[in-house]
């Protein structure tokens, strides 16, 4: 699961990617050009796991990961109609949802490149430049499929008319403002969408970074932002990546000290983390034992064979039934020998849908 993090020059970018990591990437070093983005492992925080862990006390505990992208936005070279550089948008497309990371504080010593600070204004720029980059595509698109109907074959004209018209009809939203995952499309239509890796279509993130000076505000901050944003798969939320970013490279004992001193709000980070996860409607089952204790990472109405084959193709292949128990049911008993005891194990078969904290043995047979 990957995760691209954008925003103009001088928002904070690549601090708010070092706080995430604990990385440890050079702040401005995309001033010259250079393209290559910084690449970051992190943790899922779910307390889930660290109680499952007391319980079975196992060698290792595994947590799910997300892997952020940091992409650099560099000067525009081209007219703004046309989107975004091709290398950019390479990038961004093989992302499975995006951070927009959003200029809210002030310092005369950075420059906003607009020469003036106005989150509203930055939000609905980036949400342009993504809608420019679709545009592009679908009008290629849709001028390639005309280009070969008249030397296909009958099935292959029909499928390529209906296609256009689909891509026809989001990019007549796309014109009115409406960026992709905000468009009522049909699973049939989502399914002809995905192969374009479209980037309005990708649930998004936008992070406000604001000043030192609006920590004590954050709360109020926080409301009037979530008052004026409120859109379909995307959420917003507010960082001080500075002082995060620092904190960052501290132990956690220090760190939380220092963050009670400065006013930050507890687990500043956990939250944003959190977000990356839930916005690709994404859930957690647990595998226990006193090997290892893991989280494995799933879309939500995934089927039991299907959460098998995460784990192993062979598990998928010779599946019996899966032995569930609910995280809750779990950690009540206290043991899987007093769940057992109390009928809580239940069996299932292939096509159960996987319910978020479940437990899970896969019962299988080579």
């Amino acid at each position: 699961m990957e995760t691209g993090i954008i925003g103009f020059p001088k928002s904070g970018k690549t601090t708010v990617f070092n706080a995430l990591t604990k990385g440890k990437a050079e702040i401005g070093s995309y001033s010259s050009g250079a393209l290559i983005p910084n690449i970051g492992m992190v943790k899922v925080p779910d307390g889930r796991l660290d109680i499952l862990s007391g319980i079975f006390k196992p060698k290792k505990t595994t947590h799910a990961e997300i892997k952020y992208v940091d992409i650099a936005l560099p000067p525009k070279t081209r007219p703004k109609e046309e989107g975004l550089d091709d290398q950019i948008v390479s990038y961004l497309s093989n992302v499975d949802s995006i951070i927009h990371v959003v200029r809210a504080f002030i310092d005369d010593n950075i420059p906003h490149i607009e020469q003036s600070i106005d989150p509203v204004r930055d939000i609905a720029s980036m949400e342009m430049e993504l809608a420019f980059s679709d545009l592009a595509l679908i009008d290629k698109r849709i001028e390639r499929l005309k280009t070969t109907q008249k030397s296909s074959k009958q099935s292959e004209r029909d499928a390529g008319l209906k296609e256009t018209i689909i891509l026809e009809s989001i990019k007549a939203c796309l014109e009115e403002g409406t960026p992709i995952r905000e468009q009522d499309l049909s699973e049939e239509t989502c399914k002809i969408v995905d192969n374009y890796h479209f980037l309005t279509a990708k649930p998004l993130l936008v992070l406000i970074n604001i000043g030192e000076e609006d920590i004590p505000n954050f709360s109020e901050l926080e409301a009037s932002f979530h008052s004026k944003y409120n859109h379909p798969n995307s959420e917003i939320t507010l960082l001080c990546a500075k002082p995060e970013m620092e904190l960052a490279q501290l132990d956690n004992s220090d760190a939380k000290e220092f963050r009670l001193a400065m006013g930050l709000p507890e687990s500043a980070l956990d939250p944003i983390i959190q977000f990356s996860y839930s916005l690709l409607g994404l859930i957690s089952f647990f595998t226990t034992g006193s090997d290892e204790v893991k989280a494995w990472t799933i879309r939500k109405n995934t089927t039991a064979v299907k959460a098998a084959a995460k784990i192993h193709t062979d598990l998928a292949k010779g599946f019996i039934r899966a032995e569930v128990i609910s995280y809750e049911a779990l950690v009540e008993c206290g043991t899987m020998t007093e769940a057992r005891k109390h009928g809580l194990i239940r069996l299932e078969g292939k096509t159960y849908v996987v319910q978020d904290g479940d437990c899970i043995t896969i019962l299988f047979n080579i």
